[in-house]
């Protein structure tokens, strides 16, 4: 069976360590992150095989409903995902910029997916709520047309859940950008 992995992003710090705690217990799962974000919620990701990931999420989502502000399961998610959340993906160059932002961080973990899915594109970055008061972004490149039906196609994602902000594709940014790019 293909890999999954899960996200429950809860409201308060308390009930995260709870739902945590649940999901580990719910199903044979690894948590590759329980950790607080901005402005005080608690991300929990996890990994498995996919029926465990659905397992372990359904739990914590049921549990704890009115402190769970977002979820996600996804099955073999794009191999750029972990660099990008990690901050080690190297793209040899940037020939277009696109950035799409949301409000919280587990609709843009989907959306990064499906951008990466969608086109021929690389993802560069995914900053998950930290030091942006709970709001999320994404950077990738790729050609111009690459980039722009990734975006376009991400920003749907995020909006049919109700979470999009912004977004922008730029093309060829200034060499003097480049040093807050990578």
């Amino acid at each position: 069976m293909a890999r999954a992995i899960g996200m429950v992003e809860c409201t308060t710090v308390s009930t995260g360590f709870k739902a945590a705690d649940e999901m580990a217990k719910a199903a044979d799962v690894e948590i590759l992150q329980a950790e607080v974000t901005c402005p005080g919620k608690f991300v929990i990701l996890v990994a498995g095989e996919l029926s465990a990931v659905r397992a372990s999420v359904d739990v914590a989502a049921g549990k704890y409903s009115d402190k769970v502000m977002d979820t996600f399961v996804l099955g073999n998610p794009h191999e750029s995902i972990f660099p990008a959340i990690y901050g080690t993906a190297q793209p040899e160059k940037i020939e277009a910029l696109g950035i799409l932002e949301t409000y919280d961080v587990a609709a843009l973990i989907v959306a990064a997916d499906l951008a990466a899915k969608t086109a021929i594109v690389d993802l560069i970055e995914l900053r998950l709520a930290k030091g942006m008061c709970g709001k999320s972004y994404m950077t990738l490149t790729g050609s111009v047309s690459a980039v722009q039906a990734a975006i376009d196609h991400a920003k749907a994602e995020a909006g049919d859940r109700g979470m999009f902000l912004d977004s922008s594709v730029i093309p060829r940014p200034s060499d003097k950008l480049m040093k807050y790019i990578m």
